[in-house]
């Protein structure tokens, strides 16, 4: 696989004249070639570029989206009149970036242990299935949080 991604374009009143003229293209630049073996293992070819770009996210983030109280612990869940109080006024609890940085963890948990699956397994002994299995459980739950906030990966 091979992948460039340029940077956005920026925008200014000139740019279409530039584009009509020398065939700029207002999009991002991108070209892609894949392989038929890319796709033999897919998750474990996306996972190591997934990775980086969830923790970059997470660092440079500038907002948060809202997130599903289902998708949280206990103690991080809104009480009912912060429910209230930002579908009235739209202001957010204390606890509404932090329930969004939880689920950004529990991403880069699932891609961390696909990128590195040989160290997670060795954690734990052939013996202690349910250690197993609750580590399993924690990755599906990240992959599922991935898929659910897709459209929310945004800076």
């Amino acid at each position: 696989m091979k992948v460039k991604i340029g940077p956005y374009p920026n925008h200014r009143f000139y740019h279409n004249w530039l584009y009509n003229w020398f065939g700029y293209s207002p999009k991002q630049r991108t070209s892609i070639k894949i392989h038929k073996y890319d796709t033999w293992s897919m998750d474990d070819t996306l996972a190591p570029i997934i990775l980086p770009m969830l923790v970059q996210l997470k660092e440079t983030k500038h907002g948060a989206p809202n997130v599903d109280p289902k998708d949280v612990p206990i103690n991080l869940r809104a009480k009912e009149k912060d429910v209230l109080k930002y579908k009235e006024v739209g202001e957010v609890d204390p606890d509404f970036f932090k329930r969004w940085d939880w689920v950004l963890d529990e991403m880069i948990y699932a891609f961390d242990c696909k990128a590195n699956k040989d160290d997670v397994y060795m954690r734990f002994k052939i013996e202690d299935r349910v250690g197993m299995k609750k580590e399993q459980e924690r990755i599906s739950n990240g992959f599922r949080l991935f898929g659910k906030y897709y459209e929310s990966l945004w800076d």
